[in-house]
C-alpha cells in the first residue's frame, strides 16, 4: 500500500484550500476547485505512469523531476482543453501541490 493509503494524512479538501492559498492574488479566482481538483488528479496519474515505468515491482521510490511532471499536467491540461491557463498558472497549482505534500510530510521515509 502507499502512503495515502497507510496514514491517511493526504486530504484532498486541504491540498485544495492550500493550493488557493499558494497562489499568487491575481490566479485565485482565475480557478475553481474543480480545475484544481482536475490538475491535481493529473499529477497523480504522472506518478502512477512514472512508478509503473521506472520503479521494479518491489521498489516503492520513483525519480520524479519537477520540469518533467509540469510540462505533463500543463500538456494534458491543454489537451483536454481545460480552462484557458497558461503554463505558467498551471505551473503554479503543481507547486502549489509539490509544497502541500512536503507540508504534511509526504515524501518523507
Amino acid at each position: 500500500m502507499d502512503k495515502l493509503e497507510d496514514d491517511y494524512i493526504y486530504d484532498e479538501e486541504e491540498s485544495v484550500k492550500f493550493i488557493r492559498n499558494y497562489l499568487p492574488i491575481e490566479m485565485k479566482e482565475r480557478f475553481s476547485d474543480d480545475d484544481i481538483y482536475y490538475l491535481v488528479d493529473l499529477i497523480y496519474e504522472f506518478y502512477e505512469l512514472k512508478s509503473d515505468k521506472d520503479a521494479g515491482p518491489d521498489s516503492e521510490d520513483v525519480d520524479i523531476h519537477e520540469e518533467e511532471l509540469i510540462a505533463y499536467v500543463i500538456n494534458n491540461a491543454m489537451k483536454d482543453d481545460i480552462g484557458d491557463f497558461t503554463p505558467d498558472e498551471i505551473s503554479f497549482v503543481v507547486k502549489g501541490e509539490l509544497a502541500y505534500c512536503d507540508s504534511i510530510g509526504f515524501f518523507d521515509d
